[in-house]
């Protein structure tokens, strides 16, 4: 079974992704910022990250440089957020980002988008 991190502040958000995923087999665990993402990803390998962008303490941008930058970084990112600028895009692309979803997003969304880095 894949396993993926939610990392994002809103509980609303990481309630209505856990429900997508887990219906999509996925096992599934959440961190409210980047920081706690890292920790968690210190101690386990998800297969999939689903991050947002404008987070307290760090950022998901934050996050994604940090991670990238570990030695264990091979889950695939999806960044999964209210920011739609062309400009964002390429930057968390760029970044290391393998995918991008714009919230709200509804199942066959992010399906689509977990098939497109191979999670699925």
């Amino acid at each position: 079974m894949k396993s993926c991190l939610i990392v994002d502040d809103s509980k609303v958000i990481r309630k209505v992704a856990r429900h997508i995923l887990e219906t999509l087999q996925f096992t599934v665990d959440e961190a409210t910022d980047g920081t706690e993402a890292l920790e968690y990803c210190a101690a386990a390998a998800p297969d999939v990250i689903l991050l947002d962008w404008n987070m307290p303490v760090m950022s998901g941008m934050d996050f994604l440089r940090a991670y990238r930058a570990a030695e264990k970084s091979n889950a695939k990112i999806i960044f999964c957020t209210t920011e739609n600028g062309i400009g964002h895009i390429q930057a968390a692309i760029s970044a290391g980002a393998d995918e991008y979803v714009m919230k709200p997003f509804d199942r066959e969304t992010l399906e689509a988008k977990l098939q497109i880095v191979g999670c699925m």
